[in-house]
């Protein structure tokens, strides 16, 4: 099933969309309650995808976004050099983690807010996200996937000058408002058929600079998990994005980075499309 996220006459309601018919049925429930847990409820009225606006299917969170650093090994390695002195001493032998504010959350057609004031170095890092269904502490890696609702499509927008002036932390440059695009909808688990096989992409005004599939990943969705909850309890409703593959703007000679006006998509193969501009915004 794949839940996308409307207002209709005022009120966010949830909808299973069919790609290949083209349209949403309405739902009485909103995707933040449905991943909790309450029944979604009969399907209602069906409308063209083309007549509404996807909004980002979740708006209820938890904490922060979590997120994956270097998950990739090509990113690691592309960057190394690259990241003005703060590069780690060797390849990370566990997930690195991080978080950014929820508030950086946009829809899948939503204006990037973009302000040069900010910074001058604005990155694309397309991702796959992951949602938690179920609540969970110290979860045992092959059993982690049983608490996961569904994947969406992301891309982590990052700061690079401002990501490091703040001690090499990654925080400040990956938490502007209105910045990280999330959709187009969640397609939950069960539709996924090869989590290993699945093609991440990210295309600036019609050129491809991200291409790589999620079996290249150093880290798996599950072992993610099963690090990230050492201890810690996730919760339904709680995403994660799983890092970035190779070809990042930082990384490239000569250097490539978002500027007002840009066309931004992203997409991963079977969960949809991101297509985003980047808009001059102040303050």
């Amino acid at each position: 099933m794949k839940l996308a996220a409307v207002t209709v006459d005022g009120v966010r309601r949830a909808g299973v969309v069919d790609e290949a018919e083209q349209s949403i049925a309405l739902l009485p429930a909103t995707v933040d309650d449905i991943v909790r847990g309450r029944p979604a409820g009969a399907r209602g009225d069906v409308l063209p995808l083309a007549e509404v606006r996807l909004e980002s299917p979740l708006h209820r969170f938890n904490r922060d976004i979590l997120c994956t650093g270097w998950n990739y090994l090509d990113h690691f390695e592309e960057s190394k050099g690259k990241r003005e002195g703060q590069d780690p001493g060797s390849l990370p032998e566990r997930p690195t983690f991080f978080t950014k504010g929820p508030d950086t959350v946009i829809g899948p057609a939503d204006d990037i807010a973009y302000d040069p004031g900010l910074s001058t170095k604005w990155d694309y890092e397309a991702e796959i996200a992951m949602v938690i269904g179920r609540d969970g502490r110290s979860i045992p890696e092959e059993k982690a996937m049983d608490h996961v609702f569904g994947f969406l499509v992301a891309n982590d927008v990052s700061l690079r000058d401002l990501q490091r002036a703040h001690g090499g932390q990654w925080l400040k440059g990956k938490s502007v408002d209105a910045t990280m695009p999330l959709g187009p909808w969640l397609t939950t688990a069960d539709e996924v058929d090869d989590l290993a096989n699945l093609q991440v992409q990210c295309e600036v005004n019609g050129r491809l600079l991200q291409n790589a599939s999620s079996g290249q990943m150093a880290f798996s969705f599950a072992r993610i998990i099963a690090e990230l909850s050492q201890g810690m309890t996730l919760r339904a409703g709680d995403v994660i994005l799983t890092g970035t593959p190779s070809g990042i703007g930082s990384a490239r000679e000569p250097q490539i980075f978002l500027q007002d006006g840009d066309v931004v998509v992203t997409r991963v193969s079977g969960l949809g499309e991101l297509r985003n501009t980047v808009k001059l915004t102040r303050g």
